[in-house]
């Protein structure tokens, strides 16, 4: 009887792309976190999507392997990966630790500890992916983070012994002001260069054979970072490094601009209601990014809202716009069915999430733009 009974038992299967563990241990873990302050717990959530984002490129084995050099540990003299596999081994055992551990802590933190309230801090409060998504969110993300590993050791090898490069160690062998200048003349060029790598993966035939496949995700986590196309990725983080072999980049500041940009590129693809610092003019709402997922063609820009609003592709009220709609299209041209559509996908998004611009449309204004179509 027992055995028969037992027989009976589904059998459970571990699944190693999932972060069940996080809502499995989500009582005990909400004990701990609740007997810590305020302070520590904000300043802990900002440390865990900053580690996040050093290990989503592997990164972190650059950083530590030019640290390294300035403090005199290499000092090979020669052109080959020599030792390469000891790099590869670190990078991919320390980035897919983070992220499992890191990126299992935010998913409890928000989308567990909080899904009860998401009206209170997401920025698609009423649609969340499914279980489905997730897991392949989840998945993609592991294998194109082992191409971003791989990439990174390379890169981080062949500096360690030797490669030539236009980095430098020493802050006076270039000016002091250099030093400063540079900091802005690399976040630029990063930034400006992505949005038109980006807009160019939006092209039909980049967009369906590459980058269709990041926006299967309109809601989207901090997971949808590196669920991308590898080839596509190892685009990007070429792009990215180009700085360091023509132009004098101090190892500091180019990594602390990379810094910057991957921990806001973890803020971005969030799904959570984030808001700018008073410090940075410059940088977008996590709600600019999020409208790009949920509406595909637009708002290309991903730390600068300012090209899109050069290039005319920023969000406009009077537009709408989808996936099979490339360049956007004016409300008074759509069709019942989009209109339809549209207006649901609105209605979806969380008005507390912009700060500027409100996107929802009054019933005077559906009126005035179907008297402008039948015109």
């Amino acid at each position: 009887m027992d055995a028969k009974q037992d027989n009976c038992k589904p059998k459970v299967f571990y699944d190693p792309m999932s972060m069940n563990w996080s809502e499995k241990y989500s009582d005990k873990i909400d004990v701990v976190w609740g007997k810590l302050p305020d302070f520590l717990r904000g300043t802990l959530a900002a440390i865990a999507v900053f580690l996040l984002g050093v290990s989503f490129n592997g990164e972190w084995i650059n950083i530590t392997v030019h640290l390294s050099k300035q403090l005199g540990y290499f000092k090979a003299k020669n052109f080959f990966l020599t030792d390469f596999k000891y790099f590869w081994l670190s990078s991919i055992a320390v980035s897919y630790s983070m992220f499992i551990l890191i990126g299992g802590f935010l998913h409890w933190y928000f989308y567990v500890r909080q899904r009860d309230t998401p009206e209170k801090w997401k920025c698609q409060p009423h649609k969340f992916l499914s279980p489905e998504l997730e897991r392949h969110e989840i998945l993609m993300g592991s294998f194109t983070l082992f191409v971003n590993c791989t990439v990174s050791s390379l890169i981080a090898c062949y500096v360690a012994n030797g490669g030539w490069s236009m980095t430098y160690y020493n802050i006076n062998d270039y000016p002091l002001w250099w030093f400063v200048l540079q900091i802005p003349a690399i976040f630029i060029y990063q930034d400006y260069s992505t949005y038109l790598l980006h807009r160019l993966y939006h092209r039909p035939f980049l967009y369906k054979h590459f980058h269709k496949l990041h926006h299967k995700y309109k809601q989207p986590t901090a997971f949808s970072v590196t669920a991308i196309h590898p080839v596509e990725s190892v685009h990007l983080e070429l792009n990215y490094a180009l700085p360091l072999f023509i132009i004098p980049c101090h190892w500091a500041t180019f990594y602390a601009v990379c810094l910057y940009v991957y921990y806001n590129g973890i803020i971005n693809h969030s799904g959570i209601d984030f808001k700018a610092s008073w410090w940075q003019p410059w940088q977008p709402d996590t709600m600019f990014h999020d409208n790009h997922h949920q509406y595909f063609h637009v708002n290309y820009g991903f730390n600068c809202e300012i090209w899109d609003k050069i290039h005319g592709t920023y969000r406009r009220k009077d537009m709408i716009y989808n996936e099979d709609n490339f360049d956007g299209k004016p409300i008074c041209e759509a069709t019942e069915e989009e209109l339809k559509n549209e207006l649901e996908e609105r209605m979806s998004e969380n008005p507390a999430a912009h700060r500027g611009e409100n996107y929802l449309l009054m019933k005077e204004e559906l009126v005035m733009n179907l008297k402008d179509k039948s015109e």
